[in-house]
């Protein structure tokens, strides 16, 4: 499978294109497909995950014990358990949100996906991501997987970046155009 080099070129983009190939050979990119996105659900409900991931004040080993407890407690693959480790003893346990957004793309191109990334203001519901599949997927011309995130400063509306298009059509834009407008 070709990668664009713009994935392999990052820190994060080299670990997950390790993982994936890995998967890949193994075949099994669904379940560490799966176990991503537990891990992904328990960095978004979890403070104490996150603060572990994220804190330059935990260890090496103490990441390396901590992610064997949480990958044992999520059911996560053998794949994706021995990944975590290789991320705690190298240091690099901060690259997992990286890591896991990254490998998405990965497997969503291995699937003859495109991803799009969209930034909304608050959380879209189930119909509304379905409706934005259904116009995007017109748009690409094949199937989109969409990567949501939430910033509540864009006021209202939505950023889609699919490929190397970027469509804003937030508030916060919107407003600053009227006030460039206005200021002549």
């Amino acid at each position: 499978m070709e990668t664009s080099g713009g994935i392999r070129a990052s820190l994060a983009g080299r670990y997950a294109s390790a993982l994936f190939d890995l998967a890949r050979d193994e075949k099994q990119v669904d379940a560490v497909g799966r176990s991503l996105d537990s891990l992904a659900q328990a960095l978004a409900d979890s403070r104490e995950f996150d603060l572990l991931v994220k804190s330059p004040l935990v260890n090496r080993e103490e990441a390396s014990k901590a992610f064997a407890s949480i990958a044992q407690q999520a059911s996560v693959d053998p794949i994706t358990a021995n990944f975590l480790g290789v991320l705690a003893r190298n240091g690099r346990k901060g690259e997992l949100p990286n890591v896991i957004r990254l490998f998405r793309r990965l497997a969503a191109e291995n699937r003859g996906e495109t991803t799009a990334e969209v930034v909304t203001a608050r959380p879209l519901n189930d119909d509304q991501i379905a409706a934005l599949k259904t116009k995007l997927r017109a748009r690409a011309g094949r199937e989109v997987a969409i990567e949501t995130s939430i910033d509540p400063e864009i006021l209202g509306g939505l950023i889609v970046k699919l490929g190397s298009q970027m469509i804003d059509s937030s508030i916060r834009t919107k407003l600053n155009r009227l006030a460039q407008a206005m200021k002549g």
